[in-house]
């Protein structure tokens, strides 16, 4: 991912207001690893219901205000978007207000993903048990790559269904 500045963040949201795009709570972009990131995540911790992701979609930078329950979900979800169960802090629901008119009206999209937006960690993981049934880099390297291009349409996918609402 591209390194981004705290003005281009606030610029690009698509769900919303200008206002909540301004109020928003940003992580400390100097310290973000963005070689190793396909989306950068947060929660707000100042609103600890709030949580933002900016990716690109279709080489433009979007920003997606989400609402978290706040709730630990009773058994484990797999994240929608590397489509990983982990261990430890586990995936929970969201929901996104939709762009434009749909989201005025109160319309929502609701996904399940890892509650502290480690996918881009769970995609460059180490080879699993099953995978390791190969010697053959290549494949390992493939199996890897299919992962991460995976998270790259399940993640720009969700975006595109908040941006048309």
């Amino acid at each position: 991912m591209k390194p981004l500045t705290e003005h281009q963040i606030r610029t690009s949201f698509v769900n919303a207001s200008k206002g909540d795009a301004q109020r928003a709570a940003l992580p400390d972009l100097a310290a973000v690893a963005w070689d190793e990131l396909d989306y950068l995540g947060w929660q707000d911790p100042r609103k600890p219901l709030l949580h933002y992701v900016a990716l690109e979609v279709d080489d433009e930078l979007v920003c997606l205000l989400l609402r978290g329950t706040g709730k630990t979900p009773p058994r484990k979800m797999m994240c929608a978007w590397c489509e990983d169960v982990i261990d430890g802090l586990h995936a929970a629901s969201f929901a996104a207000p939709r762009g434009g008119a749909e989201g005025r009206r109160g319309n929502t999209i609701g996904t399940s993903l890892c509650a502290d937006f480690r996918c881009s960690q769970n995609v460059r993981r180490a080879p699993t048990a099953f995978e390791m049934q190969t010697e053959d880099e290549a494949l390992l390297a493939y199996h890897r790559q299919q992962r991460i291009e995976g998270l790259r349409e399940r993640s720009t996918g969700f975006a595109r269904a908040v941006i048309t609402g």
